[in-house]
């Protein structure tokens, strides 16, 4: 790259550097910290291609600025759980609206080619469920309650193994990033494959008005969450594919700590819905308004905490 083209392409974050070095507005320390990250990773690159130039003593005196701006308040922040879910974590999911938006897709369309392949095929619900499950969700149906596999443990027993599974899977989902995206788009593909096989076999044997509010009472965290540890991956793995001004190896290292923000906040989601799948998801045939609440409530929680939040915090200038 050209240095005129180095510079005017990273000639606006620089500007932004100058102003915090120079104390012209507020920024947290964890901000700083990320800033001071970057801009050595400019003067890395910079070094590199153009040692002797200008631009490189400038980067090199705007990084000793910043690094003299951290240490000098550097202190324990005691309020650092709060600040993360409040504002680090959001931050983390604007920049990767692409890459939930990439997986969201990926999700919806091999959920229908799932429900597709099962309508037309009899035998591929058995593919993808396996023989016992099928034969036991039928034997459920007979007896008049299709979703009493979610009543046949106890609470917390089934309470641990569902929520230590669901965290499996996301960091499963996620480390197949490191594979450039690859591997995380075919774990999602398959999860979803199973999501809409699973529903449209209910509705061929005429359950899912019965067994999707039923479902959906954990699935709508519980699946958003997969979902959202997919981006988690393809933060990581496109940081490999695209490093941009990076070196590769940098560029991979920003990802996957982007990438570990992400599903490791998403634990306490996934607690949340294994606790309403072993402690409230057995009681099927409850009220369909009571229903309806608990599932509008968790649209709303992963909506706006990933989504909407995220976007506000961007417009008030906090990230």
């Amino acid at each position: 790259m050209r240095e005129s083209a180095f510079v005017k392409q990273n000639k606006n974050r620089w500007e932004e550097f100058e102003k915090v070095v120079n104390n012209q507005h507020q920024t947290s320390p964890d901000k700083l910290a990320e800033l001071f990250i970057q801009i050595t990773d400019d003067l890395s690159f910079s070094r590199t291609q153009y040692p002797e130039s200008r631009t490189t003593q400038y980067l090199n005196s705007l990084a000793g600025k910043i690094h003299g701006e951290i240490y000098k308040n550097k202190k324990e922040d005691k309020n650092r759980f709060v600040l993360f879910w409040k504002d680090e974590l959001p931050a983390v999911m604007f920049s990767a609206q692409k890459q939930l938006l990439y997986a969201f897709i990926l999700f919806v369309v091999a959920g229908v080619l799932g429900a597709v392949s099962t309508a037309y095929d009899d035998t591929f619900v058995r593919l993808i469920l396996g023989d016992g499950y099928v034969n036991m969700t039928l034997e459920n149906i007979k007896s008049g309650n299709p979703t009493q596999v979610y009543s046949e443990s106890g609470e917390l027993e089934m309470f641990f193994l569902i929520t230590r599974n669901n965290i499996l899977v996301s960091f499963m989902i996620f480390i197949y990033g490191v594979f450039a995206s690859v591997g995380t788009g075919l774990y999602l593909f398959y999860n979803a494959i199973m999501v809409g096989t699973f529903l449209m076999f209910f509705y061929t044997e005429n359950q899912l008005a019965q067994g999707l509010p039923v479902i959906m009472l954990h699935g709508t965290i519980e699946l958003t969450s997969i979902v959202i540890a997919a981006a988690a991956g393809f933060v990581m793995g496109n940081s490999i594919l695209f490093p941009g001004t990076y070196s590769r190896l940098a560029s991979f290292k920003r990802g996957a700590l982007k990438g570990l923000k992400i599903v490791l906040g998403l634990v306490p989601f996934f607690i949340i819905a294994g606790f309403i799948e072993s402690f409230i998801t057995r009681y099927a045939f409850m009220h369909w308004s009571l229903k309806m609440v608990i599932i509008g409530l968790s649209a709303f929680l992963m909506i706006y905490y990933f989504i909407i939040y995220p976007i506000q915090l961007k417009r008030n200038g906090r990230i």
